[in-house]
């Protein structure tokens, strides 16, 4: 559920964020078993929904636009729609099925997706730039079940610990600072308000309490569960900000109303980059850490494939795949991408090619009765357990 209200980089586009929704489950067009062969998109219409700044028409800049010559290429038109949560995305998607042909989804959506039906299998033969994605992101379990694939990986990104430089010391190198209820720096935490957080808190526990025997974050039994939960409410008189708009974190980092917290790369680049920059520093802690990994995802009804398949071979093309990245802000998905950004250095920063970085880095992932780390001797809390956890948490 990445609550990631991202505007585009250097785009202040306001969202609001929905309520949890669902819709019934539709009886899926296509079989386990993808399309064998697509045609010519000419003529055909498509509407996206996505992560704001991975669909640019020029819209928001001029200079940002990998829309219109794919148009004019293709004969295919694009429409799109963005939306602020994972949440969201799965309400707007699933209360009018035939509404969009491709979505965007993180891990914490597209499971469910799969799940009720509303997405199609893909075949990664038809998408050429597929071969070209970082083996890392291929065949997960949030694009991949039972060996076959329902989506294209789009890019990634961590979910980090932030604080002020001037006003945190010594550095932290660890979650602990966040949770423990000591801490000098209670109401000053800002931490991101979403139920999928729990999962930070089961990172944590899983490497400073081990006899809870916790091996997946999103696989939790009830007493691993109860202390991922209780932790969280431990944290409460810490918490000043509860975020999903990443400008509300960086207004509140600028005035110092809060002085660390969980954040992303690119809300660090942003802060430092300001005039006078803002004294932050970011790192990924020795206990890990969560983080995103986006999948482009046919709807399983589309009568639109021919073109839903060109233009998600389009957006994960190197040259796209590196214009989208260095917009929104993320490690591109295409391996080719990294020698064509217009930042050199992108790909160091965000990791794009650093597989040290991405060890001990758990990808959201859909919580599950049925335990995603594989154990058939327990029930695991399901996403709706963490939905109403979340709001107990929060009070």
């Amino acid at each position: 559920m990445r609550t990631r209200t991202l505007a585009s980089v250097g785009a202040l586009v306001a969202l609001v964020v929905a309520a949890c929704g669902g819709g019934g489950s539709p009886s899926p067009s296509a079989g386990p078993t993808p399309i064998a062969s697509i045609g010519s998109p000419e003529g055909q219409k498509i509407s996206v929904l996505a992560w704001p700044g991975y669909v640019e028409d020029g819209g928001t800049d001029p200079a940002v636009d990998w829309v219109t010559d794919f148009e004019k290429e293709t004969g295919c038109e694009v429409t799109y729609q963005i939306f602020g949560t994972s949440d969201e995305a799965y309400s707007l998607f699933t209360t009018n099925p035939e509404q969009f042909d491709v979505i965007s989804a993180s891990g914490d959506a597209s499971l469910r997706l799969v799940r009720a039906g509303y997405v199609q299998p893909v075949n990664v033969d038809l998408v050429p730039n597929y071969a070209d994605i970082f083996e890392a992101l291929k065949n997960r379990p949030y694009n991949t079940v039972d060996g076959v694939h329902y989506g294209i990986p789009h890019g990634r990104g961590s979910n980090l610990l932030m604080a002020r430089t001037d006003r945190v010391s010594p550095a932290p190198d660890s979650w602990s600072i966040m949770f423990d209820p000591a801490s000098p720096y209670a109401g000053k935490v800002s931490i991101y308000d979403a139920p999928i957080y729990i999962a930070d808190a089961a990172v944590y526990l899983m490497a400073t309490q081990p006899d809870l025997k916790i091996t997946n974050p999103y696989a939790l039994d009830d007493a691993q569960f109860t202390a991922a939960v209780d932790l969280l409410k431990g944290q409460k008189p810490l918490v000043g900000q509860y975020w999903t708009d990443y400008l509300k974190q960086m207004d509140a980092f600028r005035a110092g109303d809060v002085e660390l917290g969980t954040t992303w790369q690119i809300i660090t680049n942003l802060l430092q980059g300001e005039d006078p920059a803002v004294p932050v520093q970011v790192v990924k802690p020795k206990e890990g850490a969560t983080g995103w990994s986006d999948t482009w995802m046919i709807n399983s009804k589309s009568k639109n494939v021919d073109c839903a398949y060109a233009f998600i071979n389009h957006l994960v093309s190197p040259e796209t795949n590196a214009a989208i990245a260095e917009w929104f802000g993320e490690a591109p998905g295409n391996s080719k991408s990294c020698a064509l950004t217009a930042d050199a250095n992108h790909c160091d920063t965000f990791h794009a090619d650093d597989d040290a970085f991405w060890t001990g880095v758990w990808y959201w992932q859909t919580p599950e009765v049925a335990c995603v780390d594989g154990r058939t001797d327990v029930t695991c809390k399901g996403f709706d357990d963490w939905i109403k956890a979340w709001t107990e948490i929060k009070g």
